[in-house]
């Protein structure tokens, strides 16, 4: 329990530093995702989901950049569920239709329930060709941090 609450305060903090970089705004929660994985490892996934929990609603709280807070709410619970998405056949669609619908209901949240005016204003600065770019990016990343995990969860005897 005190590793969890360690890894979780620290997982706070590194949500708060967000606004310090702009693209920290996506690491953050990424960063977030690892040290997940390591209370996953060690306690077991009802803790995780604890875990999660109780990050997701301090970031909401007391981080300063609302979007990486809110990025980590919709898609930092993936290293609890990956697992099972590894089981299945065609993980890698289910991966992509979990991000992509995860990041979809994100942003359409963001701007037309909490009407976030920055996101607004850069989007519409945008193309719809950059705009294509960026979520092809973000699967991109996200592939990556998929790996990463991937990795990380194998047991070397």
């Amino acid at each position: 329990m005190a590793l969890g609450g360690m890894l979780a305060a620290l997982a706070v903090v590194i949500m708060s530093l967000g606004t310090v970089i702009p693209v920290a705004t996506y690491v953050c929660p990424m960063l977030c995702a690892l040290l997940l994985q390591v209370v996953l490892k060690t306690c077991g996934s009802r803790v995780a989901w604890a875990w999660y929990g109780a990050v997701a609603l301090l970031s909401v709280l007391l981080a300063p950049d609302k979007e990486a807070a809110a990025v980590f709410v919709f898609l930092g619970y993936y290293p609890i569920v990956k697992p099972a998405l590894d089981r299945k056949k065609g993980k890698w669609l289910w991966k992509g239709l979990l991000f992509n619908g995860s990041v979809c209901l994100l942003y359409f949240l963001l701007i037309r329930l909490l009407g976030l005016e920055q996101l607004t204003q850069e989007w519409a600065d945008m193309s719809v060709g950059m705009l294509a770019v960026l979520l092809i990016l973000g699967n991109v990343t996200f592939f990556l941090l998929d790996r990463l995990l991937g990795m990380g969860l194998r047991r070397k005897h």
